[in-house]
C-alpha cells in the first residue's frame, strides 16, 4: 500500500506540474530552447510554493508525511489545483500520515429499494462511490438492462462503460464518461483506499481495458453530481436526461441519481 500511495502522489504532481507552462505562472523566460521539460521545472514550482527545491523534490518522490496545511495550501497554489484536485492533494497527505488503512464498513441503514420505489415518474438509482448499482427503480431497472445483462457479476457504471460488451452503442458519449469515471474512481482511491471491492474494481479495469489505463495515467481527478447523459437503448432508442444526484443521510457514502 505504501509503493503504490507514494506512485500515486508522484503521479499527480508531475502531471499538475506538466500541464503549467511558465507564462501561466508569471515567469519570464528567454528561451525556450534550454527547456527538457513540458511545463515548470522542479525548482520553479519550490520557488512560487515557497518551499526549497529538496523539499519539493521529496513531494515528488511520493512522500507527503508531514506536510503541514499551509505547505500543501501554497503547493496547490503553486500548481493551480482546482478544488478538487486540492482535496486530492490532501487525502493523499493525510492517508501519507496513517500506517494502514482501517477497512470500511458499508451496513446502510437505510432502505435503499424502498426509497427507489418511492419514485415512479422517473428512472432512479443508489450507488456507493465506486459506482456499484445498488438498487434501482422499475424505469431505472429497464433503462440499465444492458448493464445488468453484460457485467452481472457486478454491476456498476464505469465497469460498463469501460468493458460492457454493448458499452459503446450504450453511451452515447462514452468518451467523456470513460474519462469522468476513472478520474472519479482515482479521487475514491485516495479518499478511502480501503471500500469493500475498490481496489479489486481498478485492478479489473486495468487488466481489461487500455481506454482505463490511458486515463488512469492522466492522473486526473473529479466529482460529479449533475449533468447530462444520452443512451442508446435497444428497446427505447437515444434518450437523453438530466440528472441530479443525493447524499444519503443515514448512509455515508452512498447515492441517490434521479434523471429526468
Amino acid at each position: 500500500m505504501e509503493e503504490l500511495l507514494k506512485q500515486e502522489v508522484k503521479d499527480f504532481l508531475t502531471t499538475r506540474r506538466a500541464r503549467i507552462t511558465p507564462a501561466a505562472a508569471g515567469i519570464e523566460t528567454s528561451s525556450w530552447s534550454d527547456r527538457r521539460v513540458p511545463g515548470l521545472r522542479r525548482e520553479e514550482v519550490a520557488d512560487l510554493a515557497g518551499i526549497s527545491l529538496e523539499y519539493y523534490i521529496r513531494f515528488e518522490r511520493g512522500n507527503l508525511k508531514g506536510a503541514s496545511t499551509e505547505i500543501l495550501q501554497s503547493l496547490a497554489k503553486a500548481l493551480q489545483l482546482s478544488p478538487i484536485e486540492q482535496e486530492h492533494l490532501y487525502n493523499l497527505a493525510y492517508r501519507a500520515e496513517l500506517p494502514q488503512s482501517a477497512p470500511v464498513q458499508e451496513n446502510p441503514r437505510a432502505p435503499l429499494q424502498s426509497i427507489v420505489d418511492a419514485i415512479t415518474a422517473h428512472p432512479a438509482w443508489i450507488r456507493n462511490e465506486q459506482m456499484d448499482i445498488l438498487a434501482t427503480n422499475q424505469l431505472c431497472a429497464e433503462l440499465y438492462a444492458p448493464i445488468f445483462e453484460d457485467v452481472p457479476h457486478r454491476p456498476n457504471t464505469a465497469l460498463h462503460c469501460f468493458t460492457g460488451a454493448h458499452a459503446a452503442k450504450f453511451w452515447v458519449d462514452r468518451e467523456h464518461f470513460s474519462a469522468e469515471f476513472a478520474a472519479k474512481l482515482r479521487l475514491e482511491y485516495a479518499r478511502r483506499p480501503s471500500a469493500p471491492g475498490l481496489k479489486e474494481l481498478i485492478d479489473e479495469l486495468h487488466q481489461s481495458s487500455s481506454v482505463f489505463r490511458e486515463n488512469w495515467a492522466s492522473a486526473d481527478v473529479t466529482s460529479f453530481g449533475a449533468g447530462i447523459k444520452r443512451f442508446r437503448h435497444p428497446t427505447l432508442g437515444e434518450v437523453s436526461y438530466n440528472y441530479e444526484t443525493f447524499n444519503l443521510n443515514s448512509a455515508p457514502g452512498y447515492v441517490l441519481s434521479v434523471y429526468f
